[in-house]
């Protein structure tokens, strides 16, 4: 079992930056394929990007593409988000979540319980 906790959130101006981290509790960290998720206030939960076991192999939502970048250090069990040029419409609980299947599956096997990113404008 993997436990994911997420951390990095806050307050920023739209156009600000800010990187998420997500460590995750297991050293079986490395075998499992990432992603991260988010949901804004009043939506559903949305697809924001993934990573490979490896990190050799991402893809991203179109939303992001361009502005976000997924990446993963597997010597220290952690996953990492950078977000540039942030707008308004980013505002979200932010998650990151762990499966064995690449490309992800609609069915993550572990979530971490999120953290909130605020881009004001």
């Amino acid at each position: 079992q993997v436990q994911l906790v997420e951390s990095g959130g806050g307050l920023v101006q739209a156009g600000g930056s800010l990187r998420l981290s997500c460590a995750a509790s297991s050293r079986t960290f490395r075998r499992y394929a990432m992603g991260w998720f988010r949901q804004a206030p009043g939506k559903e939960r949305e697809f924001v990007g993934a990573i490979n076991w490896s990190g050799g192999s991402t893809y991203y939502a179109d939303s992001v593409k361009g502005r976000f970048t997924i990446s993963r250090d597997n010597a220290k069990n952690t996953l990492y988000l950078q977000m540039n040029s942030l707008k308004p419409e980013d505002t979200a609980v932010y998650y990151c979540a762990a499966d064995f299947s690449w490309p992800l599956t609609d069915g993550m096997d572990y979530w971490g319980k999120g953290t909130l990113v605020t881009a004001s404008s």
